[in-house]
């Protein structure tokens, strides 16, 4: 396992503004967390600033957006004082991150192919053999039937779970340090989806990747990350062990957790979760 001396990231006080017509609007608002070879998940409801606090890290917010902290650090290297230059050497290689849409996500005019080989040959320098031969490898272990027959294939000539497998093995194929997986099982069948998580929980495992789980799935993400964000309005409400999500203290978790449908409960009305204005503050 690698570089296991200090935390793979750490971000204290992120902040994600947005300039409109109307004034700032803080996506998010003091953000802080340290994340070692572990699995992270920070959940909430849409709109809570879960995505956007993953993309910042890659520094993916653009204008009118404006990122500030008062420390991004991955591996005690200060992401918010590279150049842009220097931080697509991170990107891919050593910081990945799965979108949660396929169809905004691949390039609709180039093969599955070209798109997964690409980053092989030009960053790695792998000749064209041996990268269709690793792409094949990702995506039979993502599960895809015929790999050759999708190799050739293009965005559109998908469905949106096997573009789902696409992405994920596109971003798992460098074997990156940290992985910022935005809902990359959301559009995936049980099955597929524990596959998909068996893969990541080896790499967390075997070759100490750190994994930011995003995601809306509080049963999944209790049973599969370590620790818990729970993020409302742009804050994080609380942090909480995942194995321990079920006995969250804070309101806004609790009644997130109310609201879940349970096989064989009483057949009434989900509640509705009431907010309190204190929760924002």
């Amino acid at each position: 396992m690698r570089g296991e001396g200090g935390p793979l990231l750490e971000v204290e006080d992120l902040r994600v503004t947005f300039d409109t017509e109307a004034g700032p609007v803080e996506a998010v608002r003091g953000v802080s967390f340290t994340l070692g070879r572990e699995r992270l998940g920070i959940v909430g409801e849409s709109g809570s600033g879960k995505t956007m606090t993953g993309r910042s890290v890659l520094r993916l917010v653009r204008p009118p957006g404006r990122i500030e902290a008062k420390r991004m650090a991955f591996e005690g290297v200060d992401l918010l004082g590279l150049s842009e230059r220097s931080m697509r050497t991170l990107r891919g290689k050593r910081i990945a991150m799965v979108m949660q849409d396929p169809k905004f996500s691949l390039n609709p005019v180039m093969s599955v192919g070209d798109q997964l080989t690409e980053g092989l040959r030009r960053r790695d320098r792998l000749g064209k053999a041996d990268a269709v031969r690793r792409a094949l490898e990702m995506l039979e272990a993502v599960q895809i039937r015929d790999p050759e027959r999708v190799l050739g294939a293009y965005p559109h000539e998908l469905s949106g779970g096997m573009g789902q497998r696409v992405m994920i093995a596109m971003m798992l194929i460098p074997e990156p340090d940290l992985l910022i997986a935005d809902e990359p099982t959301s559009a995936l069948d049980v099955t597929v989806q524990r596959e998909v998580l068996a893969i990541m929980d080896r790499l967390v495992r075997e070759r100490g990747m750190g994994l930011l789980f995003i995601s809306h799935d509080l049963t999944l993400v209790s049973k599969f990350c370590d620790r818990v964000l729970v993020m409302y309005r742009g804050k994080v409400v609380e942090e909480v062990m995942a194995d321990q999500l079920h006995a969250a203290k804070h309101p806004y978790t609790q009644g997130l957790l109310n609201c879940l449908p349970r096989v064989g409960g009483a057949r009434e009305p989900l509640p509705v979760l009431e907010r309190d204005p204190s929760w924002a503050e």
